[in-house]
């Protein structure tokens, strides 16, 4: 299985002047390093929640149906599939009607679940199945969660007051515990 980004989301969650509003910083010296920490630290939540905050397309590659049907998706949330293909022997692709699968929504891992016959069977014995979909709380900022913006920012402040080299692992890199607990809500549970 492999996950790729077809295409980024068009905006943060956060803008420069709220991040700059947040640090009290008034001048536009330092306006490319926050736009480099902005983008760094939604990459950051996001590879840690599983999350896309803000709408972006992404696809998903599998070499074979899982036995039971049912396909995790391991990006959330969903907001719409675009379309799934099947690839025969020659690489060929037959897009899978929307009418023969559902999406469950709810709960996380979100699912694919085919209905009726089940799914075609791929021709090809790796990279056979492709799902793009789009994921993401929202096309704006203002649809990514409250705190999870707010981790956001912390996080950018966080790593605009150490930006010292230092050894990865080291005390001073840990994410501060303030961030961790405005995310926690998001984080998949596992049981």
């Amino acid at each position: 299985m492999a996950l790729m980004m077809r295409n980024g989301p068009l905006g943060e969650p956060v803008t420069l002047d709220e991040v700059k509003t947040h640090l009290r910083l008034d001048s536009a010296g330092e306006d490319t390093l926050l736009a480099s920490l902005i983008l760094t630290s939604r990459l950051h939540i996001e590879a840690a929640l599983g999350l896309a905050l803000i709408s972006q397309g992404w696809r998903l590659v599998l070499d074979a149906w899982p036995v039971d049907g049912v396909v995790a998706l391991p990006i959330a949330p969903v907001q719409a599939i675009e379309e799934i293909r099947v690839r025969d022997r020659d690489g060929n692709a037959t897009a899978v009607m929307a009418e023969d699968y559902e999406l469950a929504a709810a709960g996380r891992p979100q699912r694919l679940v085919p209905l009726g016959a089940g799914w075609p069977a791929p021709g090809r014995p790796v990279a056979g199945i492709e799902v793009d979909l789009v994921a993401g709380f929202g096309a704006t900022a203002e649809d990514v969660p409250a705190p999870i913006r707010q981790a956001l920012m912390l996080l950018v402040a966080h790593w605009y007051e150490h930006r010292d080299p230092f050894e990865i692992g080291a005390p001073q890199t840990h994410v501060p515990g303030a961030v961790s607990r405005l995310l926690g809500p998001y984080r998949p549970v596992r049981l």
